[in-house]
């Protein structure tokens, strides 16, 4: 046989090598032709007559052998075509064929002469009525979702306060200046660790993983934002790539995507631990956080100053009230005195207790806080803290000595009024022999009569001689 007729099988086809073919417009021979004579001659008409050409059809029996080529039969309802893939372009390809799928192949007619059999050997694939990103963004999204590296379940918090918040983004775009505009605005104490890195195009997600990888390495990093600016589908496509899904679900910290605008959707929004709409979004997110922490702290300082204000109105009351009887009861002022007395020690030592137990809740407020390096918010608390435990100890000596003196110059009329004053200013007291009543008239009394005068020091035994 001519070794122009010559031509490798359809398994050893080495790819980018065309196969050789007879001379264009070679004569039959006069004789009888073999088989492979014929098959040689056809597979030299059909490859020079149709060149390259695109078949649309269904795919089945679908398989890529150890060698990295492809194998495959596209189908209609009434005829069938093989065809092969060499590993090289199988490689190129952003979608992975699958049985059932319908495509579009674009190659060029061959014959496998060992069978006899025609074939197309594709250059190119492209799902028929859908784009080659999209059927491979579905793919990959189902198989990652089937992994449960989408539940809810496997989603981590984000931190309260975060200490160190990590950038991974290009260094040309917008979404760095966004996300470093947001947080130096609203949250000025957190320190911004930035990892450049490219975002799209060849090398991209190589980079991406390298620098998730770099950044969670930097001590105390407490969350992540990994994203970029808006682009088309091709541009996002790195933040598509199942290498880069599973290292940000392998991530140590929580990690928050912001890739593109808000009608952007990638495979890594679904992976992360939070979806933001944008880069600028993702920063609002961490710092509303922050946010909501120090509006609990405000919280918890205005019911603070309620309960200790509502406590010395209480104690303003009750000492009211105590005025109140010493005026009425001047009979019990001594008594009252002392229980007024005990009363204030109480109140006191009521107050120093609970501003005790006030800067004990404090002091554990403050080492926490402390602990996510809060030293100037705690400062500010201490400070008023401070202030008020001044205001309220200055009230409560001045209330003292207010009722300390008002007890005194209570004292002082009663001892005023007592009868053993008059006394003291010449006066006497004159009772009957057996003590039980003062005589207040002579004609109560008759010449005879034992009486006993009680004077200011000591008492007299007396006897009425006359009484007028």
């Amino acid at each position: 046989m001519n070794d122009d007729w010559k031509v490798l099988p359809f398994d050893d086809f080495d790819e980018g090598v065309p196969p050789r073919t007879a001379a264009a417009g070679r004569r039959a021979p006069a004789g009888p032709m073999s088989v492979s004579e014929l098959t040689a001659r056809l597979k030299n008409q059909i490859e020079s007559e149709f060149g390259t050409i695109s078949v649309e059809g269904e795919l089945s029996n679908c398989k890529q052998w150890s060698s990295g080529h492809l194998y495959f039969t596209m189908k209609d309802d009434r005829a069938q075509l093989r065809g092969v893939m060499f590993r090289a372009t199988v490689q190129r390809l952003k979608f992975r064929p699958e049985d059932g799928m319908r495509v579009v192949a674009r190659g060029r007619l061959s014959v496998y002469e060992q069978k006899g059999e025609y074939q197309i050997v594709a250059d190119a694939f492209e799902p028929a009525g859908a784009g080659a990103l999209q059927v491979a963004f579905e793919q990959l999204k189902k198989q990652l979702q089937s992994e449960g590296l989408f539940d809810a379940a496997r989603k981590r918090a984000l931190p309260v306060l975060p200490r160190r918040i990590g950038v991974i983004t290009s260094l040309d775009g917008a979404a760095v200046r966004d996300i470093v505009r947001v947080l130096t605005q609203r949250h000025p104490d957190a320190r911004i660790v930035i990892r450049p890195a490219r975002v799209q195009g060849d090398g991209a997600v190589a980079d991406l993983i390298r620098a998730l990888a770099a950044i969670v390495a930097v001590p105390e990093i407490d969350v992540v934002i990994i994203g970029r600016g808006g682009g088309s589908a091709e541009d996002l496509w790195a933040f598509n790539d199942e290498k880069l899904a599973r290292a940000i679900a392998a991530c140590p910290v929580p990690v928050i995507s912001a890739v593109g605008h808000e009608t952007d959707v990638t495979i890594a929004d679904f992976v992360a631990d939070v979806r933001a709409a944008t880069p600028s979004n993702a920063a609002e997110i961490v710092v509303d956080r922050a946010d909501n922490f120090r509006t609990r702290i405000r919280q918890a300082e205005r019911r603070l100053a309620l309960v200790a204000s509502a406590a010395l109105d209480r104690r303003r009351a009750a000492t009211g009230r105590l005025d109140t009887r010493l005026l009425q009861w001047p009979t019990r002022v001594v008594m009252r005195d002392r229980d007024c007395q005990e009363l204030g020690f109480r109140l006191e030592a009521a107050a120093i207790d609970r501003l005790a137990a006030a800067g004990q809740r404090f002091d554990a407020l403050r080492r926490r806080l402390e602990q996510r390096d809060l030293r100037r918010i705690t400062g500010d608390l201490r400070t008023r803290i401070v202030r008020a435990d001044g205001r309220l100890t200055q009230l409560i000596s001045l209330r003292t000595l207010a009722k300390e003196s008002r007890a005194r110059e209570l004292a002082g009329r009663l001892d005023t009024l007592s009868p053993l004053a008059v006394l003291g200013r010449g006066y006497a007291v004159c009772w009957n022999a057996s003590r039980t009543s003062i005589i207040r008239s002579a004609k109560a009394t008759a010449p005879g009569d034992a009486v006993r005068v009680t004077l200011a020091e000591g008492e007299l035994a007396c006897r009425v001689e006359e009484n007028t």
